[in-house]
């Protein structure tokens, strides 16, 4: 009777274990196929694939006239290596054969060609001629698997330095770093390809399942306001001022259509190679070298901070005008004796050593005179004055279309005084 009663309670425990651990297992399937199905999905499949980014092609960028190039894309192309497909006998051989033909450092290439990884660049953006011989060696020693040549693109600037600092440039995986290339950077890159291959654990090729190839989309193309014959011309007589006056910090010059706002000309000097913008005395501190490389490529017409100065008087000019405060022409309105006292500030005209005299609105703005528009700006008053310069635009960037573009500064309307505001105080930034 005991032992019945044992055997009897050992089978319900052998089954109480049993329904437990299918159970167990039920739950472990539950949990692995719908908790961590997709992850599990992504590694399966990156652990059976090699793919292979293919970049597009970025878009070209035109001048004004939409015939000349000012940027585009090259075809070359890049080599990789997938070491588990390189016999170990090669594996040397092909090292030799890429440190040669590429001019690279053997130990490193057969560090990459020996390494235990899918997937290894080698060298990229080469063109054609240097691929070809290649080929040529592998067909030659029979190897046939491990070498990928992929199609790449390369950045080109055929007219090297022109609009350097408005175009810029694009870093080796065809990124824009700067100007023009930077801010429509998601307009020119297009969408990469890739080439997907399936195989087995090892990594090795699963026959009658050949590379997947997916077409990458080339980027759009970009017409500039910039005419490159006036960008030329004005880049030509801009360096010859700064070299002629010794202007150390360098120069710019804008050139809009007036009518339309459009920028004809943006230029900067001294400017860069844009097909080797990282071009620099090496006899330089580092620190030094990337100070210089930093102030090549910075547009100064739009990121820095200048004063108007007399140009600014055109606005008083204009604000006096739609006032009534003045007209164009009345001979002797205005007095110049040299300087004239604001709030107990003299302020001086620029000639106060041989003052205008009697002068009309056009004579003071043909002879410059500060104390002709000092006075102008009292007269309009700060709030009014402050109207027109929100009319005007001044309290809005200009929305040209380039990173980096800093705002206009001035001081605020309840800080202003006299002496502040009629003087060339007021400092601006396209």
């Amino acid at each position: 009777m005991i032992g019945r009663l044992s055997v009897r309670k050992r089978m319900k425990n052998t089954i109480f274990l049993s329904v437990l651990l299918m159970i167990t297992l039920l739950v472990r399937i539950g949990y692995i196929q719908l908790i961590e199905g997709d992850e599990l999905r992504e590694k399966a499949y990156a652990q059976q694939t090699s793919d292979r980014a293919v970049n597009a092609k970025r878009g070209t960028i035109y001048d004004a006239t939409g015939k000349t190039v000012l940027a585009v894309s090259s075809t070359v192309e890049t080599v990789t290596v997938n070491p588990t497909h390189i016999k170990d006998e090669d594996k040397e051989k092909v090292a030799q054969e890429l440190s040669l033909l590429f001019e690279l450092d053997y130990d490193t290439v057969l560090k990459k060609v020996k390494k235990r990884s899918s997937i290894e660049t080698i060298v990229k953006k080469v063109d054609k001629d240097k691929t070809n011989l290649l080929r040529e060696w592998l067909e030659q020693n029979n190897i046939t698997e491990g070498i990928n040549i992929d199609e790449d693109s390369k950045r080109y600037y055929p007219l090297n330095n022109l609009a350097s600092q408005v175009i810029g440039f694009c870093g080796s995986d065809n990124q824009g770093l700067n100007g023009i290339e930077a801010k429509y950077d998601d307009y020119l890159k297009g969408k990469a390809g890739s080439i997907s291959k399936v195989t087995d654990a090892s990594g090795g090729t699963i026959e009658d399942n050949p590379e997947e190839y997916n077409e990458p989309q080339d980027g759009d193309d970009l017409v500039l306001t910039i005419d490159a014959s006036i960008q030329a011309i004005a880049e030509k007589y801009l360096k010859e001022a700064c070299i002629d006056n010794v202007c150390t910090d360098g120069g710019n010059v804008i050139i809009m259509n007036p009518k339309t706002g459009d920028i004809l000309a943006l230029a900067g000097y001294p400017d860069y190679n844009l097909n080797d913008p990282f071009a620099v005395d090496e006899s330089l501190p580092k620190e030094e070298q990337s100070t210089k490389m930093q102030s090549l490529w910075r547009n100064k017409a739009i990121s820095d901070t200048y004063e108007p100065g007399s140009t600014f008087k055109l606005v008083t000019a204009s604000a006096a005008l739609e006032e009534g405060i003045t007209t164009t022409d009345k001979a002797g309105e205005f007095t110049c004796i040299g300087y004239i006292d604001v709030a107990g500030v003299k302020m001086k005209c620029w000639r106060y050593y041989r003052p205008h005299g009697p002068e009309s609105l056009r004579q003071a703005l043909m002879n410059s005179c500060n104390p002709v528009f000092i006075g102008l700006g009292e007269k309009i008053g700060v709030h009014k004055y402050y109207e027109y310069l929100n009319k005007f635009g001044f309290f809005r960037t200009t929305g040209i279309d380039l990173p980096r573009r800093s705002k206009f500064n001035i001081f605020k309307r309840r800080k202003s005084r006299p002496s502040r505001t009629w003087h060339n105080c007021i400092w601006a930034k396209i």
